[in-house]
């Protein structure tokens, strides 16, 4: 049986799948429910997971891209 959870390695709708890349967040959100709710719900889980000082550092660096 396959594990469902998120790939690290490749990329989902043209972002890299590493840390920081912008994969794993649209994995995310778009198994959340899509749309604004689900980033909003990646965006809580990314917090929770590596703090609010390293999940802004990787959002900067997605906007900047």
């Amino acid at each position: 049986m396959k594990s469902k959870s998120i790939k690290h390695t490749g990329k989902f709708q043209g972002k890299s799948n590493k840390l920081g890349g912008g994969g794993r967040f649209a994995q995310l959100a778009k198994k959340a429910g899509g749309g604004e709710k689900g980033k909003k719900i990646a965006a809580a889980v990314g917090r929770a997971k590596y703090g609010a000082h390293k999940m802004a550092k990787m959002a900067a660096k997605g906007r900047k891209k």
